[in-house]
């Protein structure tokens, strides 16, 4: 980004960590149109259960092409963007980058009334891999985005090159172990949230009760949503995806992976879905990643685990080098 751009958010961070509900500051669009992205957005018109929408994404090129694409894959609260070192890194080393923000999503179109599913997801992602001529991928998946690498690759094994999974959510069966909650229930507390709830959300379940100027970016826009007056499109799109992650579970379906898979886990991960509704005894064994990862990997036949020690729910952000360093040495062996 830009100087400039770079002095806009810095003024926006700190004024809306002092006052969160100062009314000078800009509410962010439905779709973001007021929130630059790191490399220029282009979008793939389609359609389903009788809506036109638009899925947004950045294809990123390298100088010196080395003939292999990766596809990333964001997080339920986050959006293409916060993949922008990740993708830089790729590029410089002549990987092809696709970074599509998903239905619901980013600068994607947000629905009305949708019935949402990773199988929806991967056809759609898949649509825009053939809109490009992409036959054949490295597939990188960052939480809930690690739940959609996962049925992509079940879907179609033979477009994943490889599969990585960073601190992917679903690991365990949520919904065995949170009592059952309508859509309504999560569309009642997204409505809940401001700046300040969803900082210390982030910060005790994404950085282990850490924080750094780098990640109010992230925290913002969502922050900046809550006050656009058609929030409440924003707040029904979250609950719908909620329900999507806790009744469609992939971790069964591990020991069926064929193609080479890496599991980048933080040491320090515990998040969980609905932990706070699961009973004492029962949210005391959720979200060990250590743990978890590693059942997972011995369900995968041909698979890594590759731990960083202090970090928490996004490698990517919080020790950047060592994520790197991971993922691409995978990738070139």
């Amino acid at each position: 980004m830009k100087a400039k751009g770079w002095l806009a958010w810095i003024f926006i961070i700190i004024s809306v960590s002092a006052f969160p509900q100062q009314k000078g500051i800009e509410p962010a669009a439905i779709n973001l149109e007021n929130i630059a992205y790191p490399f220029p957005v282009k979008f793939i018109n389609t359609s389903a259960q009788w809506q036109q929408l638009r899925m947004a994404y950045m294809d990123v090129q390298p100088d010196k092409p080395n003939g292999k694409n990766v596809l990333l894959l964001h997080g339920k609260n986050f959006n293409g963007a916060y993949w922008e070192n990740t993708v830089k890194e790729l590029r410089r080393r002549g990987y092809r980058v696709i970074v599509p923000d998903q239905v619901g999503f980013g600068k994607s179109t947000k629905p009305r009334h949708f019935q949402y599913s990773f199988q929806f997801m991967a056809v759609k992602t898949k649509n825009l891999l053939d809109s490009l001529g992409i036959a054949k991928t490295i597939v990188l998946g960052h939480s809930m985005g690690g739940m959609l690498a996962t049925r992509f690759a079940l879907m179609y094994p033979e477009v994943t090159e490889k599969l990585i999974l960073e601190d992917p959510i679903g690991l365990e069966d949520y919904k065995s172990k949170v009592p059952y909650q309508p859509v309504e229930y999560w569309y009642q507390n997204e409505l809940k949230q401001d700046y300040n709830t969803l900082k210390k959300y982030q910060q005790d379940n994404y950085y282990h009760g850490t924080w750094k100027s780098e990640y109010e970016k992230w925290v913002m826009i969502l922050a900046r949503w809550t006050m656009n007056q058609d929030y409440s499109i924003l707040a029904w799109n979250a609950a719908l995806t909620y329900d999507m992650i806790i009744t469609q579970p992939v971790l069964y379906e591990f020991d069926q992976l064929k193609m080479p898979t890496l599991l980048v886990i933080g040491e320090l991960d515990k998040t969980a879905l609905g932990k706070n509704l699961a009973s004492e005894d029962v949210a005391k064994t959720m979200g060990n990643y250590p743990q978890l990862a590693k059942d997972a990997a011995g369900k995968i036949k041909d698979s890594k685990l590759v731990i960083i020690p202090r970090t928490g729910h996004i490698p990517h952000l919080e020790s950047f080098d060592q994520f790197i360093k991971a993922i691409i040495g995978f990738m070139i062996n």
